[in-house]
């Protein structure tokens, strides 16, 4: 071959690896939502140890969030809420905070945002996580009305998860102020509640805070609106004050509980901050922040309350234990027993939905106070399992297939079908658990077995019997048609299950399939004669 012969080849073979790169790069999809901003940490970002002030994060997750939100929109939106954040690493100064958002659904005119804040070390090239949370965010009303907002359209399993998970989100924002006064009103957190008289105590009015801000124009969005994340970092400079008073010493933020924007504020007006230690626990302090704001000679407008968790650390960066706290009379003694009652749901929170599945014990101790974090954990669990595409085709009966997947010493299965009845339908029957044992023979008492293991007061683990642990369970129905759904049951147990369904899964025992036969009997069989009282979706 020539040399001109050559250099063609050459050249044809360049072209098709640049354009198989190409291909390559338009296969990897890219969120059309997805904001991402960098900011390195300066002094005048950190505060006295040389960290990284969460105010100024907050603010920088605010506007990353709210970019995202408003490139979906297409409008201008204004943050509605923010779920709770745990803060796991301080940030020093010198290293990165690259912060990530991006739309996980819309619903009506409002949307979930999910962000992600890591901490980039340049100097070892480490990335680790800061802190995860999932902010509301409302369509502002145009000229043409209100905003009706386009669906997101999930492409990875990722985002298939997220979507599907936002959902429960929303239903549990819905109802937390409903959790809070079934828990206040509950005789147990009364009784939990009572303030005990110590000398040593340090009353609560010595740690009030009150300040005002005055909103000027860099206070402000392109909205003329004070930004969210500037009043944020507002109320936790206001709250480490009043917590630095009860401890004498610098206090760090853990966490911030779930919170509303009441209204919006604007460029000129007053902003009225106050904050007040509501309780001190042995190794950590709830402290309670209200913001206000004002015009002129015009009333007070609440804008926004939150609560803070501080604790201290020690030399040994280990918590250390905190002086007691005096409530004033009235109001004080309520800020008291209301601060239990949240600590008692944001431990439910961390131990059943913020934790690995890893660090959460098996069985979960059930209480009314925690049954609306249960359901949303065994939900959520079974649209992560829903979402796995590794599961592995282990035998097929009569149009009953059998898949397994096993990770993590866990052993997992679903079982599939389809039936000629109408989603809606298959959600009523199946939900109903008083009809449960008309299709399933296994199923003996409907009003003590739960479909995710729990510890009751009733049935105690007793040594002469190996627990078995059903981690997750449940069924998934998609609608094929106007009249066939498709059912799909999943069931996630610890090993102590496997010797009663191993020849199941082995195909030595027809069980499973004519559990889900009988299902499907009892379906066609029913799907016309509903009871009135069947329960409906929540």
């Amino acid at each position: 071959m020539d040399r001109k012969g050559h250099k063609r080849l050459v050249a044809m073979a360049s072209e098709r690896r640049a354009s198989d790169l190409t291909e390559e790069k338009e296969d990897v999809h890219r969120n059309p939502t997805e904001v991402k901003m960098s900011q390195i940490v300066l002094p005048c970002h950190a505060n006295h140890c040389g960290e990284l002030s969460v105010g100024q994060l907050l603010k920088w997750m605010d506007s990353t969030a709210c970019l995202s939100a408003e490139r979906h929109a297409g409008c201008s939106c204004v943050t509605a809420s923010v779920d709770d954040i745990h803060f796991e690493h301080t940030i020093g100064v010198g290293q990165v905070v690259n912060i990530t958002a991006k739309v996980n659904r819309a619903f009506t005119s409002s949307m979930e945002v999910g962000i992600v804040a890591r901490c980039e070390d340049l100097f070892s090239d480490r990335q680790w996580k800061v802190c995860r949370a999932f902010a509301t965010f409302v369509a502002r009303r145009t000229e043409a009305g209100k905003v009706q907002l386009k669906q997101v359209i999930p492409h990875t399993q990722e985002e298939q998860m997220e979507y599907s998970l936002a959902a429960e989100r929303r239903r549990m924002r819905l109802i937390h102020a409903e959790i809070i006064n079934d828990l206040l009103s509950s005789s147990s957190t009364q009784a939990a509640g009572e303030c005990l008289e110590f000398d040593d105590a340090m009353p609560a009015e010595r740690t009030r805070v009150e300040s005002v801000e005055l909103v000027l124009p860099p206070h402000a969005n392109h909205q003329v609106s004070t930004f969210g994340g500037q009043i944020m970092a507002w109320m936790e400079n206001v709250a480490t004050i009043a917590a630095s008073r009860l401890c004498n010493s610098h206090p760090t933020l853990r966490t911030i509980d779930m919170f509303h924007f009441r209204g919006p504020s604007h460029i000129g007006d007053r902003l009225v901050l106050k904050a007040i230690v509501n309780n001190a626990f042995k190794k950590s302090m709830e402290v309670g922040v209200c913001a206000e704001a004002y015009q002129g000679g015009e009333p007070l407008r609440h804008i926004n309350s939150a609560f803070m968790t501080f604790e201290v650390l020690g030399s040994d960066k280990k918590p250390r234990t905190l002086p007691r706290i005096r409530p004033e009379p009235v109001d004080g003694k309520r800020r008291y027993q209301e601060a239990i009652a949240r600590k008692k749901i944001r431990l439910d929170r961390k131990y059943i939905i913020s934790c690995k599945h890893t660090e959460v014990p098996l069985s979960v101790p059930w209480d009314p106070s925690n049954q609306m974090y249960l359901s949303y954990n065994n939900a959520s669990a079974l649209k992560m399992m829903a979402a796995r595409n590794n599961w592995v085709l282990s035998s097929e009966k009569k149009k009953v297939s059998l898949f397994t997947l096993e990770e993590n010493q866990m052993l997992c299965f679903k079982v599939e079908t389809h039936v000629d009845v109408p989603a809606e339908q298959v959600f009523l029957l199946l939900s109903d658990l008083r009809r449960r044992q008309e299709w399933d023979r296994h199923y003996n008492d409907p009003y003590l077995i739960a479909l995710r293991s729990v510890t009751l007061p009733t049935h105690p683990p007793t040594e002469d019997f190996t627990r078995g642990e059903v981690l997750c369970a449940g069924f998934v129905i998609e609608e094929e048609s106007n009249h066939v759904a498709k059912i799909t049951y999943y069931n996630q147990a610890t090993p102590g299950v496997l010797p009663y369904i191993s020849n199941d899964i082995a195909g030595l025992s027809s069980s499973f399939y004519s559990t889900f036969l009988s299902c499907s009997q009892f379906l066609e069989k029913n799907k016309d004669n509903l009871s009135s009282d069947s329960p409906s979706a929540l």
